[in-house]
């Protein structure tokens, strides 16, 4: 009897060490580094310098990820941080070298019209989404996706936003079904090939996130520019992809969408619903991993709120990674202000360090798999 309680009590010590390692003790860690940890941010150049802002929101910010385009658009220019496979690679590799802790350096490669590494700057074509879908041939889109995550590990770039789990009900979608983002209308096609993309990203050491929730593809306009509304086009239908990978456990983290939607929320766009995030994706559909912001300087959040306002309602919403691209407008300064803003809201109490914590935990354990 008294080998088995013996027994009994080192299995169950070793089930709370193993507990107790998989989720990482926020109270040992700084206030600035667990804000910074929680903020994504863009930056321009295509290689690193010490008076690029990037060295010192790493540094001194301790920002948790970063975000790589080939084009600025704020400044109309094909110079911003791809030039040649062998440039990008030593930018991230100099970039990843600056951080203390692991850096999530992050990319829209989805294939097709929606890529950032494309063949003019030495990399291989890709194909769309939507002809992945209309083909509906799992080798090929196995096949595609490999060569995405070929060529992403190649760089040392360790996340890919995507893959795009919209239905495509209005192919007149400007930035969804008019670039072929999506794989099909059919909820079922689409889970398909997310579930391969996925799969596939992950045999390379590839995180992914599913985008847009709760669903873009319905929409007339594009959020990039102002304000979208999909009250009346939206359906329950298309969370079904999301709750099928949910499901699956295949999911590391999800991007929200800058849309309006009063079957969910009659006040806020997506990204600063907590109806929509804490309600509908975590409570809902069981989702209890990193939720991404979709780009917070995007015209459908700037034009309408403050930027404090922006930041107040994503943390209350749910969002533990707030993503600043820097490529609608420019702002060298958007790190330190997020930064200092979220500060400012713990210390009014109106955001509790233990929210904090929440998302500092759910990102560290998003990081253990690409240390």
């Amino acid at each position: 009897m008294f080998t088995y309680i013996i027994r009994f009590i080192t299995a169950l010590f070793m089930f709370i060490t193993l507990i107790s390692c998989n989720q990482p003790d926020a109270s040992k860690v700084s206030l600035d580094v667990k804000v910074g940890q929680m903020i994504t941010a863009g930056f321009r150049g295509t290689a690193i310098a010490d008076t690029n802002h990037i060295v010192r929101d790493i540094k001194q910010y301790h920002l948790g990820g970063v975000v790589l385009f080939d084009y600025d658009v704020p400044a109309d220019t094909s110079v911003r941080n791809i030039t040649s496979p062998e440039q990008l690679k030593s930018l991230v590799g100099n970039v990843k070298k600056l951080a203390d802790r692991p850096l999530l350096v992050s990319i829209d490669q989805e294939g097709g019209k929606v890529v950032r590494l494309k063949q003019k700057y030495g990399f291989p074509k890709t194909v769309s989404a939507q002809y992945l879908g209309d083909i509906d041939n799992a080798d090929s889109t196995r096949h595609y996706a490999r060569q995405i995550a070929l060529t992403l590990s190649d760089m040392d770039i360790n996340m890919n936003f995507a893959p795009v789990v919209d239905l495509n009900t209005n192919p007149q979608n400007p930035v969804i079904g008019n670039l072929e983002r999506s794989f099909s209308k059919n909820p079922d096609i689409v889970t398909k090939h997310a579930r391969i993309f996925i799969n596939t990203m992950h045999n390379y050491d590839i995180l992914t996130a599913l985008k847009h929730f709760p669903g873009h593809g319905s929409s007339k306009k594009d959020s990039h520019l102002g304000v979208v509304d999909v009250s009346d086009t939206w359906s329950d239908k298309e969370l079904i992809p999301y709750r099928q990978l949910i499901d699956s456990n295949l999911v590391d983290a999800v991007m929200t969408a800058h849309i309006f939607n009063a079957q969910i929320d009659s006040s806020y766009p997506a990204t600063l619903s907590k109806p929509t995030v804490s309600g509908v994706l975590r409570d809902s559909l069981g989702f209890n991993k990193v939720v991404i912001s979709d780009d917070l300087m995007m015209g459908a959040i700037r034009k309408e709120y403050g930027l404090k306002t922006t930041i107040k309602q994503t943390l209350q919403a749910g969002v533990d990674m707030l993503v600043f691209s820097n490529n609608s407008i420019y702002d060298p300064e958007i790190v330190p202000k997020a930064h200092r803003i979220i500060k400012q809201l713990i210390d009014e109490g109106v955001i509790s360090e233990k929210r904090i914590d929440k998302s500092y935990q759910r990102i560290m354990k998003l990081k253990n798999k690409i240390q």
